[in-house]
């Protein structure tokens, strides 16, 4: 199939006019100027991207993927693809050990199936100071024999976890998930910034939302937030849903980290593409009013209802750059950086996989092919 479009951004070059060749499911050849041969689709005036790659989504369309269902991942999937997610990292919250293996067992069927590009396994191992939207009373040091029936039942499927590094024994399994090739992040703690920086050394390479359930920074104890900005193999998550963080906040963290360390992320939960009312994250009950999620009869955030366009149009909005500027750092966060801090392919060139979002003049997706098949049709 051959396509064209007035302007496609490849990741690091941005064509105009520009042509993608697909094959199966691949890239074959991408262009600039007039196409080899006719086209298949004449997409006309479009921005043509990488598709969007979600490490951190919980749910959606009213499923969540702890459910360990089929039908709960096809009804979160099909919201996320629509938007033009095209790579997907199940997150799970904390959960009983039985429970936990469980999903990871069902999950991972179907990362092999190719639906999933990942498990995420955000817990138990966290602080219960910094417990956000998990149930404090389920989290628990890692244990090392709980960490290897996790990583058996995977098979390879786990592709992150979060791990708060003070707990007991964290420094150990951040090197045992580590060795196993599983990326680990730093999140939902309240280590110090001395703490954090041992478990980098240890292997960590992500920051789990990046100030949210996290220990603030002080003028006297920079804590983790410092410490994951400063260190150049950590890539920080940030979710830029007009919720979690100011405008401010974001810019500083661009400035501060560079913008290639930055990934864009939703951390959706059931309610997204959903209307307001009573959901769930785990075992605990949200309130989600105005499109804005808590746990029930608190003020504290249980993830987003956000679709990965419409973070990518916040960074396009408040990143403060001029506008081709802002759409490369805005594609480079919401999908090369994610995948390449995950280990997963994405881009459009030769080879990569034929994933890609058709985007009109206000940045609204219009179009999306995943795997060289349109999930949305232009």
């Amino acid at each position: 199939m051959l396509l064209t479009a007035d302007t496609v951004v490849t990741g690091p070059d941005v064509l105009r006019p520009g042509w993608i060749e697909t094959s199966g499911d691949g890239v074959r050849a991408v262009g600039t100027g007039a196409p080899p041969r006719p086209a298949d689709h004449e997409l006309g005036p479009v921005t043509v991207i990488p598709g969007f790659v979600d490490t951190h989504v919980h749910g959606g369309g009213g499923a969540e993927f702890a459910q360990a269902s089929d039908a709960a991942t096809e009804a979160a999937v099909q919201v996320h693809r629509a938007h033009g997610t095209t790579a997907i990292v199940a997150s799970v919250v904390t959960a009983a050990p039985d429970d936990l293996l469980r999903q990871v067992r069902h999950l991972a069927g179907q990362v092999r199936a190719g639906i999933l590009d990942g498990i995420h396994l955000e817990g138990p191992w966290l602080s219960t100071l910094r417990c956000g939207a998990h149930d404090p009373a389920l989290m628990r040091d890692p244990d090392p024999a709980e960490i290897d029936r996790l990583l058996d039942a995977g098979a390879g499927a786990v592709r992150m976890v979060t791990i708060a590094p003070e707990r007991p024994g964290a420094l150990d399994a951040i090197r045992r998930f580590a060795d196993a090739g599983v990326v680990v992040a730093v999140g939902h703690t309240e280590a110090t910034y001395a703490r954090t920086l041992e478990a980098v050394e240890a292997g960590a390479t992500v920051g789990t939302h990046l100030f949210n359930a996290m220990r603030p920074i002080d003028r006297r104890e920079p804590g983790p937030v410092v410490a994951l900005l400063e260190h150049p193999a950590v890539t920080v998550e940030v979710i830029t849903d007009g919720v979690h963080v100011a405008p401010a906040i974001y810019r500083h963290v661009v400035r501060s980290a560079g913008p290639g360390r930055v990934s864009l992320i939703t951390d959706a939960m059931a309610a997204t593409g959903m209307s307001d009312g009573t959901y769930r994250l785990g075992g605990l009950a949200v309130d989600v009013a105005g499109g804005v999620a808590r746990v029930a009869g608190t003020e504290t955030i249980a993830g987003s209802t956000a679709t990965m366009d419409r973070v990518f149009r916040y960074a396009l909005a408040h990143c403060g750059l001029p506008p081709e500027p802002a759409l490369h750092l805005a594609v480079e966060q919401s999908s090369l950086n994610p995948a390449r801090a995950l280990g997963l392919s994405i881009g459009l060139s030769a080879g990569a996989p034929a994933d890609l979002v058709v985007l009109d003049a206000g940045h609204a997706v219009t179009a999306v092919l995943r795997r060289g098949r349109w999930v949305v049709a232009p």
